[in-house]
């Protein structure tokens, strides 16, 4: 039953004249998408076609999925069709459901149910990370989740139909279920995203409700006393010290026993990795990230590469790890497709460094912030900080032209990016 499935895979690896060597990349967020781009570069700096490089997604397109908190999600979505197709990287179109690191197989379904194999002599995972679900009574039914784009657009849906009930306190209040970077953005530009459905004069509520002791806790006191001084201007109340008891349809209960009546809960309450993660022996950190080496590949399964926010990876020398950003996510990619490309062509691979970091929160309607290396020192705030979140959302990190050059000259991995 899965011969018309076999024979899409088939053809893809018999396209060159000579059997090649497979580089297969699961995922094609930006992680995914730029460990194609470096393997393709390092090919063709090689002047060696003895590579084939293939993307298994479920669709040829990267999902921004840093800017879900905002209006209009299904628009935050950027086609891959023509970069792949000028750089000869092939796409199959499936979502992966089980990897045979013994065989070098992944099997994949495709959206019509059926299921191929797609194999491989270096593999990528690069399927991202989704939002951690614990057990809270009401989370699977009544809460909302901006964590991918079919959900972020229920959410606004959600929105949308707020508009057409009667006004009252329970309607015109948002229950944001965590204050890390997602939860932060979300909250702070709530505000504005309900008042264009409620109008101005709308009393707005919004909550945040964080397990921690201070605002923006993970964060330098610097930044943590901009987010507050935002927070105080957008008028967006912090529970702090507080955990959910339950959710249901008319709001929230904590666990001390305080009630918080809202028509909607959104869920932003931590991260971890894809679970396909489980499917490889080796060991994982607190988020279920495959522990790599500094070259990114699995110890048990050195033709496996983790990258993304599939990987726990050290960026320096200095004790840090990359972060679940995308800011670590390009990175790590161009590592990824760059080494596994290297130990098929004799090529020295590059340890993966990421000296530089840098923090720009969204901070809705009063601005954002912008911070510079590990100790997150506030560099610009207010409108300027804007500028440069809006310069790195909206093109930074967007992926390259269709145009060879352009491409390969962003995906070297050894290149500045931030």
């Amino acid at each position: 039953k899965y011969s018309g499935s076999y024979v899409r895979h088939e053809a893809w690896r018999e396209k060159g004249s000579n059997m090649k060597k497979q580089i297969l990349i699961v995922g094609s967020g930006f992680a995914g998408m730029w460990a194609a781009v470096s393997a393709a570069r390092l090919s063709e700096q090689q002047g060696n076609n003895s590579l084939e490089i293939a993307v298994l997604a479920p669709l040829p397109e990267l999902r921004v999925r840093p800017r879900f908190y905002e209006e209009k999600v299904s628009t935050l979505v950027a086609p891959l069709t023509d970069l792949f197709a000028e750089l000869d990287i092939t796409f199959i179109a499936g979502h992966a459901e089980q990897i045979d690191t013994t065989a070098k197989t992944v099997l994949y379904r495709m959206s019509n149910g059926a299921h191929a194999t797609a194999s491989y002599d270096r593999l990528i995972l690069a399927t991202g990370s989704q939002t951690k679900r614990p057990p809270i009574a009401g989370l699977a039914d009544c809460a909302f989740d901006i964590d991918q784009l079919e959900s972020a657009q229920v959410f606004e849906r959600h929105l949308d139909s707020l508009a057409l009930r009667p006004s009252t306190p329970e309607r015109n209040t948002v229950v944001v279920c965590g204050g890390g970077f997602t939860g932060i953005e979300l909250a702070t530009e709530l505000p504005a995203r309900l008042r264009a459905r409620f109008g101005d004069n709308t009393e707005i509520k919004i909550v945040v409700v964080e397990k921690g002791p201070v605002i923006g806790g993970r964060y330098s006191d610097a930044l943590r006393k901009t987010i507050a001084e935002a927070s105080e201007a957008l008028g967006v109340e912090w529970r702090l010290k507080s955990e959910v008891e339950a959710i249901d349809a008319h709001g929230v209960t904590l666990k001390n026993g305080e009630r918080i009546a809202a028509a909607t809960v959104v869920w932003t309450a931590g991260v971890e990795a894809n679970p396909l993660s489980l499917q490889i022996d080796g060991e994982r950190d607190s988020q279920g990230r495959l522990v790599v080496t500094e070259t990114l590949q699995i110890p048990a399964h050195p033709d496996v590469y983790a990258t993304g926010d599939m990987a726990h990876a050290k960026t320096d020398d200095a004790g840090n790890t990359a972060l679940m950003t995308c800011q670590h996510a390009i990175q790590l990619g161009k590592f990824a497709g760059h080494n596994a490309a290297a130990s098929l062509l004799n090529v020295d691979p590059y340890p993966y460094r990421q000296v530089s970091y840098v923090t720009c929160l969204d901070l809705g309607g009063w601005g954002a912030v912008y911070t510079e290396g590990w100790d997150q020192v506030v560099k610009s705030v207010r409108d300027d900080a804007k500028k440069i979140k809006i310069a790195i959302t909206n093109e930074l990190i967007y992926p390259p032209a269709a145009d060879k050059a352009v491409a390969f000259a962003a995906a070297d991995p050894l290149a500045k990016f931030v």
